[in-house]
Protein backbone atom coordinates (compact mmCIF):
# COMPACT_ATOMS: atom_id res chain seq x y z
CA UNK A 1 0.00 0.00 0.00
CA UNK A 2 1.58 3.48 -0.69
CA UNK A 3 1.48 6.25 1.74
CA UNK A 4 -0.80 9.27 2.10
CA UNK A 5 1.16 12.23 0.29
CA UNK A 6 0.77 16.04 1.24
CA UNK A 7 -0.23 16.03 4.93
CA UNK A 8 1.80 18.47 7.19
CA UNK A 9 1.14 19.33 10.79
CA UNK A 10 2.16 22.35 13.23
CA UNK A 11 2.19 22.03 16.57
CA UNK A 12 1.15 25.53 18.47
CA UNK A 13 2.04 27.22 21.78
CA UNK A 14 -0.93 25.89 23.21
CA UNK A 15 -0.42 22.22 22.63
CA UNK A 16 -2.93 22.43 20.00
CA UNK A 17 -2.04 20.13 16.49
CA UNK A 18 -3.40 21.55 13.31
CA UNK A 19 -2.94 18.78 10.44
CA UNK A 20 -3.13 20.15 6.77
CA UNK A 21 -3.46 18.05 3.54
CA UNK A 22 -2.56 20.15 0.70
CA UNK A 23 -2.46 23.35 2.38
CA UNK A 24 -6.17 23.00 2.99
CA UNK A 25 -7.21 22.28 7.09
CA UNK A 26 -7.63 18.67 7.34
CA UNK A 27 -8.23 18.33 11.23
CA UNK A 28 -7.78 20.42 15.02
CA UNK A 29 -6.75 18.66 17.49
CA UNK A 30 -6.33 19.47 21.19
CA UNK A 31 -5.39 18.51 25.26
CA UNK A 32 -5.00 14.58 25.06
CA UNK A 33 -5.83 13.77 21.46
CA UNK A 34 -3.03 15.95 20.83
CA UNK A 35 -0.31 14.78 23.44
CA UNK A 36 -1.65 10.92 21.66
CA UNK A 37 -1.56 11.94 17.84
CA UNK A 38 2.26 14.08 18.68
CA UNK A 39 3.81 10.08 20.21
CA UNK A 40 2.46 8.18 17.18
CA UNK A 41 3.36 10.24 14.80
CA UNK A 42 6.79 9.19 14.57
CA UNK A 43 6.66 5.95 13.13
CA UNK A 44 5.04 7.02 9.86
CA UNK A 45 3.90 10.43 9.58
CA UNK A 46 1.96 10.83 6.53
CA UNK A 47 -0.08 7.36 7.42
CA UNK A 48 -0.40 8.27 10.74
CA UNK A 49 -2.35 11.95 9.69
CA UNK A 50 -4.20 10.28 7.14
CA UNK A 51 -5.59 7.81 9.52
CA UNK A 52 -6.43 10.66 12.19
CA UNK A 53 -8.05 12.81 9.85
CA UNK A 54 -10.25 10.03 8.14
CA UNK A 55 -8.33 10.33 4.96
CA UNK A 56 -7.20 6.57 5.04
CA UNK A 57 -9.73 4.83 3.47
CA UNK A 58 -13.06 5.74 1.09
CA UNK A 59 -14.97 2.69 1.32
CA UNK A 60 -14.47 1.83 -2.27
CA UNK A 61 -11.70 -0.58 -2.08
CA UNK A 62 -14.20 -3.34 -2.40
CA UNK A 63 -16.20 -2.00 -5.58
CA UNK A 64 -12.63 -1.41 -7.32
CA UNK A 65 -11.58 -5.04 -6.26
CA UNK A 66 -15.01 -5.91 -7.92
CA UNK A 67 -13.68 -4.20 -11.13
CA UNK A 68 -13.30 -6.25 -14.26
CA UNK A 69 -9.91 -4.84 -15.10
CA UNK A 70 -8.77 -5.66 -11.28
CA UNK A 71 -9.94 -8.96 -11.54
CA UNK A 72 -7.10 -11.46 -11.86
Amino acid sequence: MTTAQGFRYDKRADGTVVITHHGRLAGTLRGARAAEFLAEVDDDPQLVMARWTGNYRHGNERTAKQHPRNRG
